[in-house]
């Protein structure tokens, strides 16, 4: 950090004041004042942090990143993965959730995640690369009306409540009855998981949608990996 830089944190506070402060000149003063809030998830090894911006384009939706090969398109993501104790780096609308790997305490983690993030915005450079957007998962000519439905099921009554707990949903498919789901962000390692996703997701679709006749969960050959090194 620049030695003219004056950065104050009230740790014993839920809303965290990072104030920042650079002289330039006598005649350019240059302030720019920080919130950054952080929230708990259900995940005990996971923090929502909401540092008052856009993450990502109103037209994205999420994205997540498992390890540091896959942050090559994220300034800010591959700058998290090189704090030791980093597993998940996930970006929503307006907030990022930092998965940890169980043996790391936050107590030294959580100020230099703090510290990274507030650098990064205050220095005005880009979150992530223009390549690294995608866009929302829509309903394509080839999805049946079963899928549209499960589809805009997940979109308008599914999605919300699991952003609100530092995660995201993503469709993977259906076949013979079951819909297979991608859980992410905080929402994807917790012991709650399971139960997201049979008292939750798979009550509400089969209660909606009569074709639907359970939900499994989707792993990526890195999460299955980063699973069994935490085992």
């Amino acid at each position: 950090m620049h030695k003219n830089t004056s950065l104050f944190i009230d740790f014993n506070r839920k809303y965290i004041f990072l104030y920042v402060c650079r002289r330039l000149s006598p005649l350019k003063l240059n302030k720019r004042s920080i919130w950054i809030q952080s929230e708990p998830t259900p995940n005990e090894n996971a923090i929502k942090f909401i540092p008052g911006v856009n993450i990502l384009p109103e037209s994205s939706a999420s994205i997540e990143y498992l390890n540091s090969r896959q942050a090559v398109s994220s300034p800010l993501a591959r700058k998290l993965f090189s704090l030791d104790g980093v597993k998940y780096v996930f970006y929503g609308p307006d907030y990022i959730t930092i998965t940890k790997h169980s043996k790391n305490a936050w107590s030294p983690l959580k100020p230099e995640i703090f510290s990274v993030i507030m650098e990064h915005i205050s220095s005005g450079q880009p979150i992530f690369l223009p390549e690294a957007e995608k866009s929302p998962d829509k309903n394509s000519e080839e999805d049946s009306e079963v899928v549209s439905m499960i589809k805009e099921l997940i979109e308008t009554r599914i999605r919300t409540a699991i952003q609100e707990d530092g995660g995201d949903v993503e469709y993977k498919g259906f076949h013979n009855g079951k819909v297979f789901l991608k859980l992410k962000g905080a929402c994807k390692t917790c012991d709650s998981s399971v139960v997201t996703l049979k008292n939750g997701i798979e009550s509400m679709l089969m209660h909606y949608i009569p074709d639907v006749k359970g939900v499994e969960h989707v792993l990526d050959e890195d999460e299955e990996v980063g699973i069994k090194v935490e085992k």
